[in-house]
């Protein structure tokens, strides 16, 4: 078991540290002389960080590579008010020194009960087609065990085992809610949109090791692949109405919602709508919890810079709680205070006046 983790940095800042990591990327860049160092992002189950090798490089250049894992001591201190590891010594584990759970960050939920939550609310569909379209894919016991183990990002939002299925089933319950406001969206139709739209990502990314992309998921991204998925389902489906399968289509190629966001085509119907704000939403939400729960022993409210959002972040719960009163004093040094004013003001009554001055 790891004794250090990523999380934990705040409490070691300026301190040597040896711990274990996962080799997330891997860089090798030349210093101003020429001469080479490391330029590493380690990663464990809480999170990443920036690390560097400056000196001594050349013996272990070629020792390890990217989703191997290293014992490594080093300093941790900020850059730019970001933490970082200046490595002085690492080396590669062997496999018996690994213990996985340590590196991949994992829910805290219940996998098997949100997927029952999913399960529950297909079954409520009115839509037959749409209804055994996702029950076929969640028949596919492939499919269905990646769904329940891949990440949603590789580290924007839900970047953690078991992210998918808790972001759809965060989804499928906000989207349910709003279906009661808004009678004109389709329900059955944006929850279908819900489950497909990134389902393209258990083949999108890779998450043995570390989070990171696939060949496939490189070349394609998500939403092709999940249009090639889509297409091998509906096979399975007869009858399925090709007025349908165009929506579905066009709820994949445009959940991310802009152009500049890698949207092929803009949201052009309720549910399409719907679906991308819903979705932006949760992302963000969650990037933001997350960002509160790796920086919870900080002190102050205000978060560093969060990359994904722009800015900086108040923990509105941390701000609001009641602040811890200042310390009391000590009863017996309140004593003898008093004692020394009031011995003050004695020798001061007993201080001689200059003749004339008495009145």
């Amino acid at each position: 078991m790891k004794e250090f983790y990523i999380s934990d940095c705040t409490r070691h800042e300026n301190k040597i540290v040896t711990a274990n990591f996962v080799v997330v990327s891997k860089q090798i860049k030349p210093k101003k002389t020429g001469e080479p160092y490391l330029a590493l992002i380690l990663g464990d189950r809480s999170g990443q960080l920036d690390a560097k090798m400056w000196d001594n490089v050349e013996e272990v250049l070629n020792a390890f590579e990217q989703d191997d894992f290293l014992k490594i001591k080093g300093l941790v201190n900020k850059y730019k008010n970001r933490f970082q590891l200046t490595i002085h010594k690492l080396r590669k584990l062997g496999e018996s020194e690994i213990e996985f759970s340590d590196y991949l960050p994992k829910t805290i939920k219940n996998i098997d009960e949100l997927w029952q939550t999913l399960t529950t609310f297909v079954a409520s569909f009115q839509n037959p087609h749409l209804k055994s379209l996702v029950q076929a894919f969640m028949a596919d016991p492939e499919i269905a065990a990646a769904y329940r183990n891949a990440p949603a990002a590789k580290t924007l939002h839900h970047a953690y085992i078991g992210g998918l299925l808790d972001h759809v089933v965060s989804l499928f319950r906000s989207c349910d809610l709003l279906c009661r406001n808004y009678p004109q969206v389709n329900r059955d139709l944006l929850l279908t949109g819900v489950f497909l739209h990134d389902i393209g990502k258990i083949h999108e990314l890779a998450y043995n090791r570390s989070f990171s992309y696939t060949t496939r998921g490189q070349l394609l991204g998500h939403m092709i692949i999940e249009l090639e998925m889509l297409q091998a389902k509906l096979a399975l489906v007869p009858g399925f109405p090709n007025e349908l399968k165009t929506l579905l289509e066009h709820l994949i190629i445009s959940h991310h919602g802009e152009y500049a966001f890698g949207s092929p085509k803009l949201p052009m119907f309720p549910e399409a709508l719907l679906l991308h704000y819903m979705d932006d939403l949760d992302s963000k939400m969650e990037a933001m919890r997350a960002h509160f729960e790796r920086e919870a022993d900080l002190e102050s409210p205000w978060t560093s810079y969060n990359a994904s959002l722009g800015r900086p972040l108040l923990n509105s719960a941390k701000f609001l709680a009641p602040k811890a009163p200042p310390p009391r004093e000590d009863s017996s040094s309140a004593a003898e205070t008093e004692g020394e004013v009031e011995r003050s003001r004695d020798s001061h009554e007993e201080t001689p006046t200059l003749p004339g001055l008495e009145s």
